[in-house]
């Protein structure tokens, strides 16, 4: 049950739907900006294997934009340039920041989901379930970052503080716009 002025459950579930959308194509973006930088390095298989999950997850959420007739937010030109901008900058800084990279973002995807399955309750049991497997990997991501030593990277607090600050912007833009 919503308080007054809450958005419905179909109004909550459409900005779900429309911002985790908007978040899977943005972290597609960032993986294809590192992979263009760190492609060929030591690190290439790793991005990829983040980058095949996380295609898979923009599949689902494509499809439920679909099935749920929900409007995809309009900032999907910008998530274009922005996530690849994201993943090449971080990727031209070395290794180590790309993997900073990955885990901001990363660690800013699982409050965001874990506050999504509280809203979501016994209301929505398949799409919380979807949103619980995601967040899943999505953490194995941070966990692969920090195995790969993203806290060594020069100024990691700095740059791990940006990265969240502009995926809470992303988020709070995207369900809504």
């Amino acid at each position: 049950m919503s308080l007054p002025g809450e958005p419905n459950l179909r109004t909550q579930v459409e900005r779900i739907v429309r911002v985790d959308h908007a978040g899977e194509y943005g972290a597609q973006r960032i993986y294809q900006g590192q992979l263009a930088v760190l492609g060929r390095g030591r690190h290439g298989d790793v991005i990829r294997h983040m980058q095949a999950q996380e295609q898979h997850h923009l599949d689902t959420f494509s499809r439920l934009i679909a099935e749920r007739r929900v409007r995809p937010t309009a900032l999907l030109p910008l998530w274009h340039l922005a996530g690849y901008a994201l993943g090449a900058a971080t990727a031209a800084l070395g290794e180590r920041a790309a993997m900073a990279c990955t885990v901001a973002v990363e660690e800013a995807i699982d409050e965001h989901y874990r506050a999504q399955v509280n809203v979501l309750g016994d209301e929505e049991p398949e799409l919380r379930a979807t949103i619980e497997e995601f967040r899943a990997e999505e953490l194995e991501h941070r966990d692969i970052g920090l195995a790969n030593e993203a806290a060594l990277t020069p100024g990691y607090r700095v740059l791990s503080a940006a990265i969240k600050a502009g995926c809470k912007v992303a988020i709070a833009v995207s369900e809504r716009i």
